[in-house]
């Protein structure tokens, strides 16, 4: 599911945490990649047991990170799909220290993912075919105003929900794309 409208600014320390809890991060991540799954489903995939995929999920849809799918249940079972949304951090100045400790942390667990994703992908490119050539990577560098950033980060953001939301359901070559984006002062 993709959620339109305003982006959701996450500023609850408990959100925050239910996030950055590692066991979490794999689950979004299956729903993400997989779609919808159950518990058990979840379990097998990810070497867990039913009972820690059943409490995580009801944590994370506490918090508004997935929902429930009534219509593929049966009986007891109950389906789960991830929440596709955009979720901003205010600006760090404006973050107590709880809210700093948990997003530190969300962000440790984030980049570790991305390094570790980008090895598979590293170890299995010669085996993609056309796909081991699909890495795009740029580097560079810009002399901004701090508005001009927010706007490059606007700018980057509009890009990416014009792909997001392009064809649903995407075509059978589609592949599921990594992108990341990051931007720092330099501070040499």
């Amino acid at each position: 599911m993709t959620d339109q409208g305003e982006p959701r600014e996450l500023t609850d320390p408990a959100a925050l945490r239910a996030l950055g809890h590692p066991l979490r991060q794999r689950i979004l991540r299956q729903l993400h990649r997989d779609g919808p799954a159950t518990s058990t489903s979840l379990a097998q995939a990810l070497g867990e047991n039913t009972g820690a995929t059943s409490y995580h999920l009801r944590q994370l849809a506490e918090h508004g990170f997935v929902e429930e799918v009534p219509e593929r249940g049966r009986g007891r079972e109950r389906w789960w799909q991830a929440r596709t949304r955009d979720i901003r951090f205010p600006p760090r100045s404006r973050m107590d220290e709880e809210v700093r400790a948990a997003f530190d942390e969300l962000g440790r667990l984030n980049v570790a993912e991305d390094v570790a994703a980008f090895a598979r992908f590293q170890q299995q490119r010669d085996s993609l075919g056309e796909w081991g050539d699909a890495l795009l990577f740029a580097r560079g560098a810009l002399r901004l105003t701090l508005p001009q950033l927010r706007q490059f980060w606007e700018d980057y953001m509009a890009l990416y929900k014009r792909y997001a939301s392009d064809a649903d359901p995407p075509p059978d070559d589609a592949r599921r794309v990594l992108l990341r984006f990051v931007a720092f002062p330099d501070v040499e």
